[in-house]
């Protein structure tokens, strides 16, 4: 692959002005432009494009990050990973990325105007391709290396749900096994499926849930909060039982347990994030006890409390292993002691008491305050990045403020 043109790293980087300035209007528009086609459009996860916007602005983000650091794109490497695996999930392919280009430089014409020179559109086209055939090639990497796996496969694959299983006033568990029976690729502990969901009198929805078990090889499991409005999820929680045939993605995403875990591991969550925590928290039971282990998880209240017991059975069992529950307004019939362990939040003053700062891995996964204050708190107690690990549910290239 040929490298970028001095020129055109230039023409690049002096954009960054108006992309500060117009990043998100062009971002819109490109997305206006791409979605009149309805198999681009159906692509995407449409809730990450609402009125909330955070798709659009992720992407403001990144073009951004992109077009500043185009002549250091080493800098890029841990997202444009990131952005492979979210591409892997929605089965994005090679014959997709024209329609990007196209809607792209469109719209950096249509809002820059006369600033757009031919130059300047040139030098975009050809920094997107750059870009573009990296993801494609890496992309391809991974599709091959999950249809080469034992129970692999690529595109969409039908699986039944098997099993049922409430876990709080708000979370459900579904376990899911393949339609024909055969089996899945393992996951890796923290990784996420991708659903094609035909909801009658909608377009297709695609959402992300991540595993909530240990890879067994057999089945998945994921566990899903109803969300005020969710579309998806009201739809599983209300229409999913034992025998509904669901599509599903190869598992996929770059927040995961090492294979062979050399350090004390610390699981942070909040909500829902206890998800991938609980397929590491298992993982780690199961094949490395010796590995010493705290799961420590902040939530509403007792009824908004899943797996708790499971938790504490594991941790009970592991050698070295310790839970933390922290319930954030507990209600009368929560006791202290057996329900929960702290009244209040996960903050940075309690891992410092409470954890190995200077040793563990730490895993967070949760709500953007949660992950903004407490991915600070590490870092901001020397913490180095590489012990920081990372997941939210939402578009893969916004970034937190740490």
């Amino acid at each position: 692959m040929q490298n970028l043109s001095d020129q055109t790293i230039a023409l690049v980087k002096a954009t960054v002005p108006a992309l500060e300035a117009h990043g998100l209007d062009i971002v819109q528009e490109m997305y206006a432009r791409m979605f009149q086609n309805p198999a681009i459009r159906d692509l995407f996860n449409q809730s990450h494009h609402g009125d909330a916007g955070s798709q659009p602005r992720a992407l403001t983000a990144a073009i951004l990050a992109y077009a500043s650091n185009i002549d250091n794109l080493g800098a890029l490497a841990p997202a444009v990973e990131r952005i492979a695996q979210k591409h892997v999930g929605l089965q994005i392919l090679p014959e997709h990325y024209p329609y990007v280009a196209e809607a792209l430089l469109g719209a950096i014409k249509a809002v820059l105007g006369d600033a757009a020179t031919e130059e300047v559109l040139a030098a975009w086209g050809e920094a997107y391709w750059f870009l573009a055939n990296i993801l494609i090639a890496r992309e391809g990497r991974i599709y091959d290396d999950l249809a080469s796996a034992e129970g692999g496969w690529t595109g969409w694959r039908s699986f039944e749900v098997e099993e049922v299983r409430r876990e709080s006033a708000i979370i459900t568990s579904f376990v899911l096994q393949t339609a024909d029976g055969r089996p899945v690729v393992k996951h890796r502990p923290g990784q996420y499926l991708t659903f094609w969901f035909e909801i009658p009198g909608h377009p297709p929805v695609k959402r992300n849930y991540s595993i909530s078990d240990a890879p067994n090889g057999r089945t998945y499991r994921i566990s899903v909060k109803r969300e005020p409005h969710g579309l998806a999820s009201g739809w599983l929680h209300d229409e999913a039982q034992p025998g509904t045939l669901l599509k599903v993605a190869p598992p996929a995403g770059e927040f995961f347990l090492a294979e062979h875990p050399e350090r004390p591991v610390v699981l942070l969550s909040g909500g829902v994030g206890l998800t991938p925590m609980v397929s590491m928290l298992e993982t780690i039971a199961r094949q490395h006890p010796q590995v010493p282990v705290h799961f420590a998880h902040g939530t509403l209240d007792g009824s908004t409390h899943a797996m708790g017991r499971h938790v504490r059975t594991l941790v009970g069992n592991q050698p070295g292993g310790k839970s933390t529950f922290f319930y954030q307004s507990p209600r009368a019939e929560d006791v202290q002691g057996r329900d929960y362990d702290v009244a209040g939040l996960i903050d940075g003053d309690w891992l410092v008491a409470n954890t190995p700062i200077t040793e563990a891995d730490y895993f967070l996964c949760g709500p953007r305050p949660f992950l903004r204050n407490l991915v600070s708190a590490l870092s901001l107690t020397g913490v180095p990045s590489d012990r920081i690990h990372y997941e939210f549910f939402g578009p893969a290239d916004e970034l937190l403020a740490a």
